[in-house]
């Protein structure tokens, strides 16, 4: 994978991470083995901190950027939203044909 820069979360449609990579599965990882992911994740996905962190979890989940945009709820790094499942209503679909 062409030039990724460290904590880079991709897409990947497989059932193995590329060599480099790992699947964000909320693992433990050696920090002795990856000192410059840990020092841009710390423990703020889990971990001791002392000889392991953690990857994300995204497990059923998607990504979403940090931040909050105009009229929107505010997201901070590593924070958890949405629901497994919801039941749309007709009133929340777009008009089409």
């Amino acid at each position: 994978m062409s030039d990724p820069f460290v904590g880079e979360i991709r897409m990947f449609a497989g059932n193995f991470a590329p060599r480099g990579w790992a699947f964000c599965n909320g693992q433990l990882i050696a920090i002795s083995q990856n000192t410059a992911l840990f020092s841009l994740l710390g423990t703020l996905y889990g971990g001791d901190g002392r000889t392991t962190f953690a990857l994300p979890d995204l497990r059923g989940r998607t990504p979403i950027h940090a931040g909050q945009g105009a009229g929107l709820s505010d997201y901070p790094l590593g924070s958890r939203g949405g629901v497994e499942q919801v039941a749309l209503t007709t009133e929340q679909l777009p008009a089409h044909s």
